[in-house]
């Protein structure tokens, strides 16, 4: 079983997302099997924050000085899932997802869907730096996507 501990400390989120914790559960349980750890104690932590304090934290821990839509905090380099796991720390940024603001309701939640997505991938070890790990972790980003879609829409 997955379970995803949500934080906020950016207060807009609740303006998009009346159940934030509701929400990002709904997607977890929407994963196929592979991703649901069956018979295991899995979890993460989730911060909905913004630009200004997700910058400092890429700035402290990543040394680029700027805001980003997502930082992933896997808590090894080598995941092993075992009966209790903890896989990291995720931190979305509310101005990324919020753009542009006139977007509709509909809209933001699916940004949100998949930058949340791209965070959990990150956690199981997918990356995007080289050209090859690029395409693997963009391909099993957009299944991954489909299959939650079919589930919560």
């Amino acid at each position: 079983m997955i379970r995803v501990n949500v934080f906020s400390e950016e207060k807009a989120w609740s303006k998009r997302l009346k159940n934030k914790n509701i929400f990002f559960k709904k997607i977890c349980k929407a994963f196929p099997k592979k991703y649901k750890f069956l018979n295991k104690k899995v979890s993460f932590n989730l911060l909905l924050s913004n630009n200004k304090n997700i910058k400092k934290l890429n700035k402290n821990f990543r040394n680029r000085n700027k805001s980003t839509d997502i930082l992933s905090f896997p808590s090894e380099k080598k995941i092993k899932i075992s009966k209790n796991t903890f896989l990291g720390d995720i931190i979305i940024s509310y101005n990324y997802v919020n753009k542009p603001s006139s977007q509709d309701s509909r809209l933001f939640q699916k940004k949100a869907t998949k930058i949340f997505i791209h965070g959990f991938l990150h956690l199981l070890g997918f990356d995007h730096i080289k050209n090859n790990d690029y395409s693997k972790m963009i391909k099993e980003e957009d299944l991954l996507y489909k299959l939650v879609k079919l589930k919560i829409d």
